[in-house]
């Protein structure tokens, strides 16, 4: 006769997941640039930005947005001292996915980036209000076509 096999319970592991503590900080680096923002401590203990900071340079470029590893990554803003503004998703500091980029004379650029270039479709205003719609490839835009409102 067979004895019925009772299901074993899944072994539980016995770690924790790790609590990881977020401290507000406010850092003048050496180069005299500055960070205000949130940061997590790494497995050796020292401090690195995660979450939302905003952080400053000596020179006066400005990014307010989201940090990961130390590095901008996520939603934010990088505003330039000559008045060039990019608003978007950033990975591994570089313009990444989908953002607007306009330049000091207000032209604009709002669509796809992949690594600091115009890559992929988008639309580009100049500096009357002319929308031109099309694929971006870096610097180039072959076959754009004017966004006519009738």
């Amino acid at each position: 006769m067979k004895m019925p096999v009772k299901p074993r319970k899944k072994a539980q592991s016995k770690e924790k997941a790790a609590i990881i503590e977020v401290f507000n900080v406010h850092v003048i680096f050496p180069n005299q640039d500055r960070y205000d923002g949130e940061c997590t401590r790494t497995e050796d203990g020292a401090l690195e930005r995660n979450g939302y900071g905003t952080h400053t340079t000596h020179n006066g470029l400005i990014y307010t947005g989201q940090w990961k590893n130390d590095k901008i990554n996520g939603a934010g803003k990088l505003e330039h001292p000559s008045g060039a503004i990019y608003e978007g998703e950033f990975k591994d500091n570089k313009f990444h996915g989908t953002g607007t980029y306009t330049w000091p004379n207000q032209f604009k650029y709002i669509g796809s980036f992949n690594e600091n270039k115009l890559e992929g479709e988008g639309k580009f205003i100049d500096s009357e209000g002319y929308e031109w719609v099309g694929t971006f490839h870096n610097r180039a835009a072959p076959a754009l076509k004017l966004k006519m409102d009738m």
